[in-house]
């Protein structure tokens, strides 16, 4: 079935497009939105049918209805941070706002053209000839490879999501506390909203791209990081992740200033592994596969091979920990271990998995960190076998492992992150106490606010 997405509120036009429609064949359907909050909301999951996109801009609330109904330019950016999916037409009286929309398209290489709504019979004469030539020029794309499972894979990937984004939002509360996280913890965190921070918004990222397409698609998580960047700056990132996003919203290449950071050495930073314990979750099934998938997130960003090795290592930790759901805890240490020593390349973040291999769980936290590292250079094997070894002795206990990584001093929101999306991974969404979810920032999945 192709698909043609329509934002429209006009009820006489909306019969109109209906019956312009039916006249391209039963091949077609129609959805339309009189609302942009909704079609933003929506949209995406018709992206792999849609052949092409028309959009309205001034909008008016329908009868009933007190919200905002936003507008079409509102829309025009939000599919802006998607990779180009099928051809868009432009049907708004408002001409101002209309080549506002048209911009935002041409500036992201979405192609675009504009249907002036002009005269009775304009639907028929004017926007169908111009869908018949734009859908007739296109090209089908072939970017979306979800598999059959994608729904299933898509639970543990949210849960290993929210895991991740409240241990966040608690590490950075708790950052300067750190000493005092275990009692500040029992005794009850003050009331949310917590604050999440750029740890959550790039892991929000690998979660919506998978959602979308099923795989890792290195052009459209650059432009989501980018996106989101834009959008809310104020998240905690750090100073080269700051450049190359801006150089990417101001049209550099992400291979380019991935390879060129820090002097062309490339990042060995621990943000590619913060971000990636949901894709273990989605590819939890097939261990060699998430080791590339993570590969291909972390060179977004992150091109040394440290930081590429801190990722992958953190995303084989996560679908491990999935994989050992439901299952005794007897041995998940060694086997835990054993599946990310197998996976990790040979460097630094390794050897320093392998010392915490080595490291029993009744070692103190301070000896383990000063051990291993807590975060505090903010790089990869300074970060990574610190954050694998909390998880891995606490895989049954969400609260305990949060509170004694955060207890470690360091980068102790992104030693939580990793650690909370890997076990929710093993504990699963009843893991975390119900007034914390509560708490939370909400994330944007609807599923996730049900």
């Amino acid at each position: 079935m192709k698909t043609l997405l329509m934002l429209e509120d006009n009820a006489e036009r909306n019969i109109m497009f209906h019956a312009a429609v039916q006249e391209l064949g039963d091949g077609w359907q129609l959805r339309i939105w009189p609302d942009a909050p909704t079609m933003m909301a929506e949209c995406e999951e018709f992206f792999a049918d849609t052949h092409l996109i028309s959009l309205d801009h001034d909008l008016n609330p329908q009868p009933g209805v007190t919200a905002n109904p936003g507008t079409g330019l509102e829309v025009a950016k939000f599919l802006a941070g998607h990779l180009p999916v099928c051809p868009v037409i432009i049907h708004s009286s408002n001409s101002d706002a209309a080549w506002s929309m048209h911009n935002e398209f041409r500036f992201a290489g979405w192609k675009v053209d504009r249907v002036g709504p002009i005269g009775e019979d304009w639907v028929r004469k004017l926007w169908l000839p111009k869908v018949l030539e734009m859908v007739g020029a296109s090209q089908p794309t072939a970017l979306f490879r979800k598999p059959n499972d994608h729904m299933v894979r898509m639970q543990r990937t949210l849960v290993s999501l929210e895991g991740l984004a409240i241990a966040d939002a608690i590490g950075e509360m708790l950052s300067y506390r750190h000493a005092d996280a275990q009692r500040i913890i029992a005794n009850g965190l003050v009331a949310g909203p917590w604050f999440r921070t750029d740890d959550s918004e790039m892991a929000i990222s690998i979660v919506e791209v998978l959602k979308m397409y099923g795989y890792i698609q290195q052009d459209a998580l650059a432009r989501r990081f980018a996106w989101r960047f834009e959008r809310d700056p104020e998240r905690g990132y750090g100073k080269m992740t700051r450049i190359q996003l801006r150089e990417i919203i101001a049209g550099a290449k992400w291979r380019e200033t991935a390879a060129g950071a820090f002097s062309g050495l490339g990042s060995m930073g621990n943000g590619g592994a913060m971000r990636v314990p949901p894709l273990g979750a989605y590819f939890a099934d097939n261990l060699s596969l998430v080791a590339e998938e993570a590969r291909l997130s972390a060179e977004v960003t992150h091109t040394h091979p440290e930081g590429v090795a801190g990722t992958i290592a953190t995303a084989i930790a996560a679908a491990a920990a999935s994989q050992l759901r439901g299952k005794p805890l007897e041995n998940h240490a060694t086997n835990l271990f054993d599946a990310v020593l197998q996976f990790t390349p040979e460097s630094k973040v390794r050897r320093g998995i392998f010392l915490a291999s080595q490291t029993p769980a009744a070692v103190p936290i301070e000896a383990v960190a000063k051990a291993l590292g807590n975060g505090s250079l903010v790089t990869a094997p300074d970060t990574v076998p610190f954050a694998i070894w909390c998880a891995v002795h606490h895989l049954d206990d969400y609260v305990k492992a949060l509170a004694i990584a955060i207890s470690a001093d360091g980068d102790c929101d992104t030693n939580a992150a990793i650690v909370g999306g890997i076990v929710t991974c093993f504990k699963g969404r009843e893991g975390i106490p119900p007034d914390w979810l509560v708490q939370r920032e909400r994330l944007p999945f609807p599923e996730l606010e049900k």
